[in-house]
């Protein structure tokens, strides 16, 4: 039974892969990494990891590209890890949200409940 918005073949991940289906202990991606492509396509390039690049001209996270792409994380991320491995890409992960005090916080809450 074929499924709604799924690639039900998955030969085709199969091919636009290699037959890799992980990337690897020492993946540097997760959902929020961002992207930015450090060159342009190329002619002869794989078409999804030329869709890549020109889609990562500004920073762009790991979880858009996939959906973009219409493919899985996992699929995704091995097509990244060419692209970073070839000098291609660049990834950077968000920066952590600052640490508040929970004291602050906490006044700040009840200022809140006081309005």
């Amino acid at each position: 039974m074929s499924r709604p918005g799924r690639d039900d073949a998955p030969d085709r991940l199969y091919t636009i892969t290699g037959g890799r289906t992980s990337t690897g202990p020492d993946d540097p991606f997760d959902l929020v990494t961002l992207v930015v492509a450090e060159s342009d396509p190329v002619p002869g390039m794989q078409s999804e990891h030329a869709a890549i690049l020109r889609m990562t001209r500004f920073p762009t996270a790991v979880v858009e590209i996939s959906a973009e792409l219409r493919l899985p994380v996992s699929i995704t991320k091995v097509l990244l890890c060419d692209l970073l491995a070839a000098g291609r890409v660049s990834a950077r992960h968000p920066r952590a949200a600052a640490v508040y005090d929970p004291d602050i916080l906490e006044q700040v809450l009840v200022g809140l409940r006081n309005l």
